[in-house]
């Protein structure tokens, strides 16, 4: 059976972000993430998951100005230091928090640079923070973004992040493959994730429209449910989306996963 775990920058934003770790145990929930946890010391957030009893799954490097719209500098030429020390951050946080797996963001792509420097420039990028990851026993994961929610994203479908990651070459990089994203962008769902199984890290959902919870739009996830324990998928499932209204009533969906994951 799928295990689930809360996605704290998107649920339970009825509670400031250091209290949502209780409120998600409260609710059923043995395991988090979050987007970024850098707004607070790393004591702070590992007292908040300790006092909850709840494991960490996954949490982002540093995205650059994220205030001022960048979504992540791994593509960037000329922000190279900028990204290294934003992975030794990264992994500062993960280790100190138990957390077995960062996900790098691509970034937008920039008006004037060639297409060929910004692969050059993330391949590069993702080889160093990859590396830098082992040495820490983590692991790195890269995730393809849907152009309406995040448009100029660099990585938009599967096949474009396998081919970086066999570019990179690194054991320890994978695929988080968002089944929110991969409808908008690619749809035939079940058969892409049996497909690249060996190299799905982590996955993520919502559903669309609306990027709410399941049940709420157009993707069938008691059939994906099902067919993931059939392709044997073992890694957890983070609930990244927007509750339609309060985010524990909106959970009758997974009453019966979460009790059966405690």
């Amino acid at each position: 059976m799928p295990r689930f775990n809360a996605n704290l920058s998107m649920m339970f934003n009825e509670v400031p972000f250091l209290d949502r770790f209780a409120a998600a145990a409260k609710a059923g929930f043995s395991a988090v993430e979050f987007l970024f946890p850098y707004d607070f010391p790393k004591e702070q957030v590992k007292e908040a998951l300790d006092r909850a009893k709840l494991k960490l799954i996954l949490h982002n490097m540093p995205p650059g100005d994220w205030a001022k719209g960048e979504r992540g500098m791994a593509i960037l030429p000329g922000r190279e230091a900028e990204f290294r020390a934003g992975v030794a951050k990264a992994i500062d946080y993960a280790t100190h928090l138990d957390c077995p797996q960062i996900h790098c963001m691509a970034g937008l792509v920039p008006a004037g640079v060639s297409q060929a420097a910004l692969r050059e420039t993330y391949i590069a990028n993702l080889k160093y923070a990859a590396a830098e990851a082992a040495k820490a026993g983590l692991r790195l994961l890269i995730e393809s973004i849907n152009t309406r929610d995040i448009p100029g994203y660099y990585l938009n479908t599967s096949k474009q992040a396998i081919e970086i990651m066999d570019a990179v070459g690194a054991s320890n990089l994978y695929f988080q493959y968002d089944i929110y994203h991969m409808q908008i962008v690619e749809g035939d769902l079940a058969p892409t994730m049996e497909r690249l199984l060996p190299r799905i890290g982590h996955m993520q959902l919502a559903d669309t429209p609306g990027r709410h919870e399941p049940g709420t739009g157009e993707i069938n996830y008691p059939f994906l449910f099902g067919h993931l324990d059939r392709i044997g998928y073992q890694g957890w499932i983070g609930c990244e989306y927007r509750p339609a209204g309060d985010t524990v009533a909106g959970l009758g969906w997974a009453k019966d996963y979460l009790a059966a994951s405690r």
